[in-house]
């Protein structure tokens, strides 16, 4: 059985630039950012979205359920990031540096 660890645990970033131009452009932007949500993700920043995965093979898995998802134009990239690098994120607000968000609960099977 493997453990989780911080080089197994993953975090997805979905950073998207999306046009919203149109109604058409705005209903396909709010569509996406919808669907990031259902599928798990949390918003990070305003266009960036970010979600835990358990496992490299889990992440995968939300990576192909964004190529379904994407919409006909803008620009969508995934950077995936171990849980330790995610831990090095420094996130400032003006000159200070504010709290990390709080990771979510873990649970192991045996």
């Amino acid at each position: 059985m493997q453990r989780f660890n911080a080089y197994r645990i993953m975090w997805l970033f979905v950073l998207f630039d999306l046009p919203v131009l149109t109604k058409s452009d705005m209903q396909n932007a709010n569509r996406f950012r919808k669907d990031l949500i259902k599928d798990g993700f949390s918003r990070f920043q305003l266009s960036v979205y970010t979600r835990h995965c358990s496992s490299m093979e889990n992440l995968r898995t939300h990576k192909e359920r964004i190529k379904k998802m994407l919409p006909d134009k803008g620009l969508v990239c995934a950077i995936p990031l171990t849980d330790r690098q995610f831990a090095e994120i420094e996130i400032f607000c003006g000159k200070s540096r504010a709290p990390m968000p709080p990771a979510p609960q873990q649970l192991e099977l045996f």
